[in-house]
């Protein structure tokens, strides 16, 4: 790849991690090296069995949140900002030591909205990142502001899911 390319996966449906997740595969599958790091997720899901077998893929994740920003003290929220903020700097580090092929950071949209990660250092990430690093952001409500750094802007809508009856998610489905 001569140009690295930003791409938003946003919107209450299901799906954003799983395309951002056939996107590493496909770039693996073509020689790429890939950094996959997740944000504000700590359980153990299918994926990471999966990526673990594939030696182009990297894995970094943040310490697990056990709740809800809003549920949270204030000693809570500030150690979640530092842990968010601290695994963030870990990607950028990579990323201009190692110069990826793609780098997904998962939820990292949701972070930046929930104030864990500052904004502006994703804006700037996004701006001075290596050249043909491509970079895959997910979550729910980007802002404007990252809606236009972005090239690809694709929202998964919800029209009916599982979870609005009462079926919690599942293993190797939504987990």
């Amino acid at each position: 790849m001569d140009t690295g390319l930003i791409h938003i996966y946003c919107g209450d449906g299901k799906g954003k991690t799983t395309a951002s997740l056939g996107l590493a595969l496909r770039c693996a599958g073509r020689g790429g090296r890939i950094l996959f790091a997740q944000f504000l997720k700590g359980r153990p899901t299918g994926e990471l069995t999966s990526l673990a077998q594939i030696p182009a893929i990297t894995v970094l994740r943040g310490k697990a949140i056990l709740k809800f920003t809003f549920q949270m003290t204030d000693d809570e929220k500030r150690e979640t900002k530092e842990a968010q903020t601290d695994l963030f700097h870990k990607v950028c580090a990579f990323c201009f030591d190692q110069k990826p092929d793609l780098v997904v950071c998962d939820e990292l949209v949701g972070a930046s909205a929930l104030g864990l990660v500052p904004e502006e250092e994703v804006r700037r990430f996004l701006q001075e990142k290596p050249a043909k690093t491509e970079v895959v952001l997910t979550g729910r409500n980007p802002s404007q502001a990252l809606i236009d750094l972005a090239d690809y802007v694709s929202e998964i809508q919800k029209i009916k899911h599982p979870f609005d009856r009462g079926i919690p998610a599942r293993e190797g489905i939504e987990e």
